[in-house]
């Protein structure tokens, strides 16, 4: 397979939009949305995948303090049991989508379940904090190859119109609410169990999920093999394992450490060596003309700030629902349950608005619609009754945060060729990475150092929901007359 999937293959083919007489009007957008069960089966593989890795970047969070007693960490470094995963998942997309474009998205995917099950087994068994450690990592590569391969996988099987927009709209809300379920979840979990059944949980996934994809999944791989950008390669894997390091350390150590000072500034040389290597190099791992693409540029960068700024969102409310309203971490949690239950339920129509609007305003309207839920949030204060506030205002703040991902998913990849997939939804899941990396070491640590901690809380809202409102406007200028790649402007 290396275009996508055709109506004997599992989609079924849209009515011929030319013959007026061969059916109502609305017979051909009605072909055009319908899947069939094998499409479906398929669909459903490549989600769950996608939820694993969303739930292991939460599950674990609530667990921690256990985790250290049991395996004799200290405080200071619990942060590795996030950074060891956070590293090689960030760090190897891009590689790792460019050699599933090269050498078979299938067999990457699959091989990086297979990694991410046997690792998830390590880190549930581990005896001392350096198995577990591994055992992380290891998660890390293997979230690596899943993502993006499963992302190129998808946009590839899917044509670009109706069928993609309502996957991606399905895989943006598993995203969305595989994250907010994992904090839950690892707290129910860790209470009942203990902290290995967060693991345990990632492993039973991996093992329910890899024996149906073989089966279901075709390989694809580029047509003529070209030589992998090894120096490009090394550069910018390099420049990301850098650029994280420093910043999930500086979420536990602030900015002012050498270590931390050191690795952020030879991250920002590798990745401007990273763009010099690949302006020279005539088989490049990541085209410039491609980073050149309007729709690519500004689409990741609203990616990344949606990402970035709800995190940040989240991991703020989680300090003022705690430690200034006096919330128990299961009153916490039922806050955090109404807001993934509002993302999904409009998984539902998201996916509809995105069609009716077009991907590119969509992105746009729910940055500014995320801003401006932000933004009510800070009317909180120090009485009770500021829950009332607070869980409206992050609930529809998470909806548009849900329909920003699949929008910005939608605009970096519409009218990408399909050798290139791998590659643009490489740069989509790095945006991902970054921007769930960068936010809260950006912005969480003035809420955690800053004496008053409501004016602390507030002064991180106030910043984010400006960021946020901003990146929407500079989204709408750069992408305003680029070519929509749904709905409206496609009629």
């Amino acid at each position: 397979m290396t275009q996508h999937i055709d109506s004997g293959s599992g989609l079924d083919a849209a009515a011929p939009s030319a013959a007026p007489t061969a059916a109502p009007p609305t017979a051909a957008p009605q072909a055009a949305q319908r899947l069939t069960p094998r499409a479906r089966l398929v669909l459903v593989v490549l989600c769950a995948a996608q939820f694993m890795i969303a739930l292991d970047f939460s599950v674990l969070n609530v667990a921690l303090p256990k985790l250290g007693h049991d395996l004799g960490m200290s405080p200071s470094a619990l942060q590795w049991a996030v950074t060891a995963f956070a590293l090689p998942s960030g760090g190897f997309l891009l590689l790792l989508g460019r050699a599933g474009d090269l050498f078979g998205r299938r067999r990457l995917f699959l091989s990086g379940l297979a990694i991410f099950g046997a690792a998830s087994l390590l880190a549930t068994f581990a005896w001392n904090p350096a198995v577990f450690l591994a055992g992380r990592a290891l998660q890390g590569v293997g979230a690596a190859a899943i993502v993006p391969t499963g992302m190129s996988i998808l946009t590839t099987t899917f044509p670009e119109g109706p069928q993609r927009d309502r996957a991606l709209g399905i895989n943006g809300t598993l995203l969305s609410v595989g994250f907010t379920v994992g904090t839950v979840l690892g707290g129910v979990l860790t209470d009942m169990l203990g902290w290995r059944s967060t693991m345990g949980l990632l492993a039973l996934f991996s093992l329910v999920v890899l024996p149906f994809a073989p089966g279901l999944i075709e390989e694809s791989r580029q047509a003529r093999r070209p030589r992998l950008d090894l120096p490009g390669a090394a550069t910018v894997t390099a420049g990301l394992l850098a650029l994280i390091y420093s910043l999930s350390t500086a979420a536990d150590r602030g900015f002012g450490g050498a270590d931390v000072i050191a690795t952020l500034v030879a991250g920002v040389l590798l990745l401007v060596a990273f763009v010099a290597v690949e302006a020279r190099t005539a088989e490049p791992l990541v085209s410039l003309a491609m980073l050149k693409r309007r729709t690519v540029a500004w689409g990741n960068l609203g990616g990344l700030v949606t990402f970035a700024m709800m995190s940040t969102v989240v991991f703020a409310m989680t300090l003022y629902l705690q430690e200034v309203l006096d919330l128990s971490p299961l009153q916490t949690g039922l806050v955090f349950g109404v807001q993934g239950t509002a993302a999904a339920l409009s998984g539902g129509f998201v996916p509809r608005l995105i069609g009716r609007f077009g991907a590119h305003r969509a992105l746009v309207g729910f940055l500014l619609g995320q801003g401006l839920f932000v933004a009510a949030l800070l009317g909180i204060g120090s009485s009770d009754r500021s829950v009332w506030l607070v869980t409206p205002a992050i609930s529809l703040a998470c909806v548009c945060n849900l329909g920003g991902i699949i929008a910005y998913g939608l605009t970096v990849t519409g009218g990408i060729p399909h050798d290139q997939q791998g590659l643009a939804t490489g740069l989509v899941t790095s945006s991902q990475q970054v921007g769930i990396t960068i936010g809260i070491p950006l912005l969480g640590v003035v809420a955690t150092t800053t004496q008053d901690r409501l004016s602390g809380v507030h002064t991180v809202l106030a910043i984010d929901a400006a960021v946020t409102l901003v990146t929407g406007v500079l989204v709408a200028i750069g992408l305003h007359g680029s070519r929509n790649t749904t709905g409206a402007a496609r009629d």
